[in-house]
């Protein structure tokens, strides 16, 4: 008999997405799945709905619930509670294709991998959908390569919910890692940084049977707050801690977060001045701090230390240039929502 694959469901007021999320999964082709939906102290219908499925329409779905925590704390809850020899997620306000875990079973099965994962369909509410990537190619990971195209995105999407996981990452993962549960925004790559890091392979089959929805107040479309700004800047930090200074990912993620800190004097929002107005001098001093060793160091690319002395000797002029290749480019209206 295949493996047991556990799906995990975390959950937070959204009655009006989990019924169709929940018939998207028991309807997966793959039938040795167990459901685990963690309700994370939903105030708006959804534990009923999670309860009804439980209860009474299908037996592979069992309810958690737990006071509201956050997504992480939800998920980890379920791996937890996971009799499954492989784990698998879905955000409880998107859907997936019937054959999605049939598919990257196969293919973990096939190549050997510890972790399989996929492409995926942005949706927007308007009905346009973008495909991240849909090629229909297959690339084989060892250890280094998932790590390293996990952290310059290359085929790797940050996010857990398009990715099979053999389950022993996640014991490897408890035994190791203590998650900080204060981060609410890329959470999903600082896990997959520690999942990734403790794959001997993995497989990317470039097929997108993951329907992400976009829709208003979600993380990707919400206001501007102190998570948005903040917690990414946290996440590479903690990555750098991991990583030996020596190594070429190292340097990767080293640039990301030089990156991350030219892109405070780029923000503008009107409805947060203050807190804009805080980030973007934090940000500038811990630049102006680096600017020397930046600009010295043979292992970042010249663009990123051009941008670097701009946006340190004239952050007004670095925000310009920004905003208009923004506009000029549409990067700005990528996650709109009307």
């Amino acid at each position: 008999m295949k493996e047991k694959i556990s799906i995990i469901i975390p959950a937070y007021n959204i009655c009006d997405y989990i019924e169709k999320c929940l018939d998207s999964v028991c309807a997966q082709t793959y039938r040795n799945i167990e459901i685990i939906v963690v309700d994370d102290g939903s105030t708006d219908g959804t534990a009923d709905i999670i309860d009804r499925y439980a209860d009474n329409k299908d037996c592979r779905v069992r309810a958690i619930h737990q006071k509201n925590s956050g997504v992480t704390s939800a998920r980890l809850k379920g791996v937890k509670e996971a009799g499954g020899e492989f784990i698998g997620f879905v955000d409880g306000d998107d859907y997936i294709e019937p054959d999605m875990y049939e598919s990257l079973y196969e293919k973990a099965i096939e190549y050997n991998a510890d972790i399989s994962h996929c492409g995926y369909q942005m949706v927007f509410p308007n009905g346009r959908i973008d495909y991240y990537y849909n090629t229909g190619s297959i690339k084989v990971q060892d250890n280094e390569t998932g790590v390293r195209d996990l952290l310059t995105g290359n085929f790797v999407e940050p996010g857990l919910w398009n990715k099979l996981y053999r389950k022993t990452l996640f014991l490897s993962f408890f035994s190791k890692v203590k998650m900080d549960y204060s981060i609410k925004i890329n959470e999903d790559l600082l896990m997959n940084y520690y999942l990734f890091r403790e794959a001997k392979k993995a497989v990317f089959v470039d097929m997108c049977p993951y329907h992400y929805l976009l829709r208003k107040n979600s993380a990707a479309t919400s206001d501007l707050n102190v998570y948005k700004i903040y917690d990414p800047i946290k996440v590479t930090k903690k990555i750098l801690l991991e990583l030996n200074s020596e190594s070429d990912v190292y340097h990767i993620v080293e640039e990301r977060l030089i990156r991350q800190l030219i892109n405070l004097q780029a923000i503008v929002d009107k409805k947060q001045v203050t807190l804009v107005r805080e980030c973007r001098k934090e940000g500038l001093k811990e630049l102006k701090s680096m600017i020397h060793e930046i600009v010295k160091n043979p292992s970042l690319s010249t663009k990123i230390r051009i941008m670097s002395v701009l946006a340190c000797k004239a952050p007004f002029l670095y925000r310009y240039i920004y905003l208009l290749y923004s506009k000029l480019t549409g990067i700005d209206k990528k996650y709109t929502v009307e």
